[in-house]
């Protein structure tokens, strides 16, 4: 058993704690990893504010991480002691009927332990002061050591920097993936962005890669527009600028609409305002950002039997295991920016500052 720190969520809404963790060592098929960098993701945020169903407390959060692998348990053939990882809340065992099927990513092996906080034998590998600690999205990189699930590990390049290439694990591969995998982005192609954070920029970066001439970078908070630009961007509006809706202003700025639309923020009036902002005949609007539970979208039929279509998609389409080390050699070799996503580096214990830095929009 590893003693160690970690930041523990006892309860919804409360700030995390840093505390004195155990933990065990890894059982047959789990890997125990020593994490040396992790993000903060507005993911965290929303399962730590009580509003996730799946939220179950107390619990070590965090699915953005990157390390080293400290043991492995029984039967582990993919990742040895020292392998450099990165954690994956979206595995890819390779067997089940999902992994088999080109069109998805959506690994089901581990779905139902995992939602409900606990490594696959249903049981946790965390104590604090005698209690169990749940774990979270089969990751758990708020802590210096966790454990997952050997097919939910990702062996990458030992040169990479740990403190740049954990932004793999969610948001920078979530939001290309989705402009390059989901939405299949053609060059000369007008694209509108809706939500400007990191997944936002990521789209945009993914858009630029994929050749498209128009990029609408679609933001109330203005002071994102130059980190936007400087990813593809190539203009920036505001909602709040127009008495119209936005949707109305951006099918009368593209003549009849975008090509392709991608919302980034989670909120269903946004993701309507998306779908509709396309072009009659062949728009294309993704759904990236993860709405509140119990939430629905909605707009009138006709958008879909004139010609567009709505998808969604979850870590950018991307197989994990296959593609994480690809898009770390894809960073390494320039053709992907990872560096320019990182606003702030802090110590682990000033954790909820950086949650501070991310809702205040930093």
């Amino acid at each position: 058993v590893i003693k160690c720190k970690a930041a523990v969520a006892w309860e919804a809404g409360k700030p995390l704690s840093i505390e004195e963790v155990e933990v065990a060592p890894p059982k047959a098929h789990e890997v125990r990893i020593k994490i040396v960098a992790t993000a903060v993701c507005h993911t965290d945020a929303y399962t730590l504010s009580g509003a996730d169903p799946e939220g179950c407390f107390p619990v070590i959060l965090g699915h953005e991480g990157a390390g080293i692998v400290e043991s492995v348990g029984e039967g582990v053939t993919k990742v040895k002691k020292g392998d450099t990882v990165i954690p994956l809340y979206i595995p890819q065992c390779g067997e089940c009927k999902f992994c088999k099927n080109p069109k998805t990513n959506l690994c089901q092996k581990i779905r139902i332990t995992q939602g409900k906080g606990v490594m696959p034998d249903g049981t946790s590998r965390f104590t604090c002061k005698g209690k169990q600690i749940f774990h979270f999205m089969g990751t758990s990189t708020f802590s210096e050591y966790t454990v997952v699930a050997d097919i939910s590990v990702a062996k990458i390049d030992a040169a990479a920097p740990l403190d740049k290439v954990c932004l793999l694990g969610c948001g920078i591969s979530t939001g290309y993936g989705a402009a390059v995998n989901t939405a299949k982005v053609e060059p000369g192609s007008t694209c509108a962005v809706f939500g400007l954070g990191g997944v936002g920029l990521a789209v945009i970066m993914g858009c630029k890669i994929a050749g498209a001439s128009r990029i609408i970078g679609i933001d109330i908070n203005k002071d994102k527009y130059a980190k936007a630009k400087e990813f593809g961007a190539t203009e920036c509006i505001s909602p709040q600028d127009s008495k119209k809706p936005i949707q109305e202003v951006l099918v009368e700025m593209t003549d009849g609409g975008v090509d392709y639309s991608f919302e980034c923020i989670g909120n269903v009036g946004v993701m309507r305002a998306a779908l509709e902002a396309c072009h009659k005949g062949w728009g294309l609007s993704v759904i990236v950002g993860v709405a509140a539970a119990g939430q629905e979208i909605s707009t009138r039929p006709f958008q879909l039997v004139t010609g567009r279509t709505w998808k969604g998609t979850a870590f950018g389409g991307w197989k994990s295991v296959d593609n994480v080390p690809k898009l770390v050699t894809e960073y390494m070799s320039k053709k992907i920016k990872v560096d320019e996503f990182v606003t702030h580096t802090l110590p682990f214990d000033k954790i909820n500052e950086a949650f501070e830095l991310m809702h205040s929009g930093k």
